[in-house]
């Protein structure tokens, strides 16, 4: 692209975070788009090559810093060229597990389970 900026909700559909341009001005005017660690609030806010975003989205947090722009949405691995994923791997979930053929969980079990989803 010609141009060293681009407006963060075309880049959000770009670089295929999200599906459309609608979905991209509603993540970033809904608050959970950060740039380089500042909440934003507008879908026409800016960013340029080295930023850094943290998105919030469908439960998780992906953290994308910006390499380049598209001009349109492309493939998938065009896409994926447009960004350095920073996201950290998701930390194993504590508590109990059950192997594989070992059955049905005891009452003890089902207690500890039980324990560990009460509300503090």
């Amino acid at each position: 692209m010609s141009g060293e900026r681009q407006r963060i909700d075309k880049w959000l559909v770009y670089a295929r975070v999200v599906k459309t341009r609608t979905l991209g001005q509603a993540l970033a005017a809904s608050g959970h788009v950060r740039l380089n660690g500042r909440k934003i609030d507008d879908p026409a806010q800016p960013v340029k090559a080295g930023d850094v975003l943290t998105i919030g989205l469908n439960g998780r947090v992906r953290v994308l810093k910006v390499l380049d722009f598209a001009e349109r949405r492309g493939s998938y691995s065009v896409a994926s060229e447009l960004y350095e994923d920073l996201t950290p791997p998701a930390a194993e979930e504590a508590g109990p597990t059950v192997e594989a053929g070992e059955g049905r969980p005891t009452k003890r079990d089902r207690r500890r389970f039980d324990k560990l989803n009460e509300p503090d």
